[in-house]
């Protein structure tokens, strides 16, 4: 029978969904791609397929996880199986420089960024921001992975010589304008079946290093305020905007980051497609997005179901 079909290569990500799927009753496979292999060969199983891989996961040991997936998705949607964040929503999970391009198609304002691999071509790149502040980050990231703010390329030079110079697993390295915000936080919008959730406002005092997962954290003591607050009625010109970038691109459940410099222009500057939820915003605003996305790939399943229902009378 058709099931749910999560694909992952965190369990402690994906164990909040695995309880939100049991309480609803809903029939699911853990499909953990660490490691394993997809069999060409064979048509796959029936069902819906929910890909949650992560830009970030060579940073638990699983370095090869995100091509393993893409095998599979690739496997998944030759045979025209229902793939909720497939193949392109992988694409945009490991490049920023992806993000980046398909948020400027649809005329969504990104920091200037130059790409660059190898440290005479990355210091040739700072040098366009000379007098400016900049920021380094990966290119295949996640966590905040290689964010970095650097005053001058003297400062820039010397990282790149010494030993705390960590190069992105995909070895291309970011260099991107560096937009002041008068407040340090970013705001956070959250996407289910390419619907507003809600938004966050993501305290960055502490740093930039912000995936809202519960085993993400630390404790909030010694804050002013607690470092994730969903905004109640939440509401933005970059929304319609983001729900055309997700029907163009097939991404169904997404987040995007966005800051806001001192004149008011708001910059976005990630796409989220494994997104995680803070159990403890979500608890203090009394709405769950792990139940959300549990309902969402019920509503899929049981559409799915009815449509072979429909195939199956007609063939009879």
């Amino acid at each position: 029978m058709a099931q749910i079909h999560v694909v992952h290569e965190n369990a402690a990500w994906a164990a909040p969904l695995f309880d939100a799927l049991e309480r609803g009753g809903l029939p699911y496979r853990d499909w953990h791609l660490a490691e394993g292999a997809v069999d060409l060969t064979e048509a796959p199983p029936e069902g819906v397929f929910y890909n949650r891989m992560s830009a970030s996961s060579h940073t638990r040991g699983h370095r090869f996880a995100p091509e393993l997936t893409a095998a599979l998705l690739a496997w998944l949607e030759s045979h025209e199986r229902h793939v909720l964040n497939g193949g392109r929503a992988l694409q945009l999970e490991l490049s920023k420089v992806a993000q980046y391009e398909a948020l400027r198609r649809h005329g969504i304002r990104t920091p200037a960024t130059i790409a660059a691999v190898g440290r005479a071509a990355l210091l040739d790149a700072a040098e366009r921001f000379a007098g400016e502040r900049f920021i380094t980050k990966h290119n295949r990231a996640g966590k905040g992975l290689g964010v970095r703010l650097f005053d001058d390329l003297a400062a820039f030079a010397g990282y790149l010589e010494s030993d705390g110079f960590e190069p992105s697993v995909d070895g291309v390295t970011l260099i991107q304008q560096y937009v002041e915000a008068p407040e340090p936080f970013i705001t956070r919008v959250e996407f289910i079946g390419r619907e507003l959730l809600y938004a966050v406002r993501v305290d960055t005092s502490a740093g930039f290093e912000l995936c809202p997962a519960d085993v993400c954290q630390t404790p909030d003591a010694g804050m002013a305020v607690p470092r994730f607050e969903i905004i109640a009625g939440f509401d933005h010109p970059l929304l319609p905007v983001y729900r055309r970038f997700l029907d163009a691109n097939a991404v169904d459940v997404a987040a995007f980051e966005f800051i806001v410099d001192r004149q008011g222009i708001a910059y976005t500057y990630d796409v989220n497609t494994n997104t995680n939820y803070n159990p403890e915003a979500e608890a203090r605003a009394g709405v769950s997005g792990m139940a959300a996305l549990a309902a969402f790939l019920g509503r899929e399943l049981s559409a799915l179901r009815r449509r072979a229902g429909v195939a199956s009378a007609a063939a009879d």
